[in-house]
């Protein structure tokens, strides 16, 4: 079903842009062509190229791609556009607007927009601060920094080099914790280890954590647990552990993702992560879906860190994802006793590598105290 929805942009540009030009057929034809195989990249690269989730192409051939790609969905979203313009002008005017004319204008605006956010996509990502009033966090914790990077998703788009520029930019923040909330890469151990392993040289103060995401669970999640393992890179299965400065502590619990159950490993179980806590205790959960935010509030959780949605990658695409999310998309939210974070990502999946008024970010959240509600 993915693969049609991926067509169905290529078709409605070539049925309402490609057809109706004045060319000779052989070119339209070959126009056709193009779109159907650029539009279809994902189906291309699970049959011939290793998976729909990370195709072994070089990065130059990954970046035009994702351009081809974004300029079609781009363009068949303004051609509509202008066609529900033209019949409205049709009918209550009497006019139309030029067929030709105006679809050429669009795809050069197509263009040149996919174009910006595929360069925005692939950039190191600029730092977000978050300052974050917590209730009744013990006062031994004032001003403790939490760095979360998320949806890393490494791949030939985003490779090696791409990560130690990420990880030297974190190191940069002297954080205090650094916490990885979810797919970290897309590929397999063999393909992606060189990429991934940067993550290890992350450095904090109070340890690094990790949780799984859906993408881990899409490429040998057993042989990729056994390298973070290696890396000495820790996760939060359903559990916590007790971060302390002095005589006082918080809990930090981490779930799996839902993603986990396709796989037949164990889903998400916040009542298992947060076995043991005390009622008193100041708990901040990571969670890679933002989706679960209202149960967990009531988990006595005061603050959720998620990512997953990408922020919705471009302004009015978020309009799409919501739904999906239980309206929680990008940025913070206030649910119940508990605050959510959810951040646009640090890196994103190379199935459509754009982003236009929502940056990837490394977050950095800066905990402050305040009275209990």
């Amino acid at each position: 079903m993915f693969f049609i929805w991926t067509l169905i942009p290529a078709l409605y540009v070539i049925a309402r842009f490609i057809l109706p030009l004045s060319l000779p057929m052989w070119v339209r034809a070959g126009l056709a062509l193009v779109l159907l195989v650029a539009g279809e990249f994902h189906l291309l690269g699970k049959l011939f190229f290793g998976s729909m989730f990370s195709p072994e192409w070089p990065e130059p051939v990954m970046i035009a791609q994702g351009w081809l790609f974004g300029s079609i969905v781009m363009f068949a979203g303004l051609l509509l556009v202008r066609d529900v313009v033209s019949l409205l002008l049709k009918w209550l005017l009497r006019k139309r607007l030029p067929q030709t004319s105006s679809g050429v204008a669009l795809m050069v605006v197509a263009l040149v927009l996919s174009g910006i956010g595929v360069k925005q996509a692939i950039e190191i990502p600029a730092v977000r601060t978050v300052e974050v009033n917590f209730p009744d966090l013990p006062p031994a914790f004032e001003g403790f920094k939490i760095v979360q990077l998320t949806d890393i998703h490494a791949s030939r788009l985003l490779p090696r080099a791409w990560v130690e520029q990420v990880v030297a930019k974190a190191n940069r923040l002297n954080p205090d914790l650094v916490v990885l909330t979810g797919d970290m890469s897309d590929g397999t151990v063999d393909r992606r280890f060189k990429d991934v392993e940067p993550l290890a040289r992350l450095q904090a103060k109070s340890g690094l954590y990790a949780i799984t995401g859906n993408h881990e669970y899409y490429f040998d999640y057993v042989g990729w647990m056994k390298i973070y393992r290696q890396l000495k890179i820790p996760f939060l299965q359903n559990s916590h552990v007790r971060i302390t400065r002095g005589d006082e502590s918080i809990v930090l619990a981490g779930v799996n993702d839902e993603a986990a159950q396709r796989v037949e490993e164990t889903g998400p179980d916040l009542e298992q992560a947060l076995k043991g806590v005390r009622p008193d205790d100041s708990i901040i959960l990571l969670d890679h879906r933002p989706g679960s935010a209202r149960d967990n509030a009531r988990h006595n959780v005061k603050l959720q860190l998620s990512g997953h949605t990408h922020g919705g990658m471009i302004r009015g695409l978020d309009l799409l994802v919501s739904p999906a999310n239980n309206g929680f998309v990008s940025g913070r939210y206030q649910v119940g006793n508990m605050m959510l974070y959810v951040s646009n990502g640090t890196g994103l999946w190379n199935g459509f590598p754009l982003r236009l008024g929502h940056p990837s970010e490394i977050t950095e959240l800066i905990l402050h105290r305040s009275a209990a509600r």
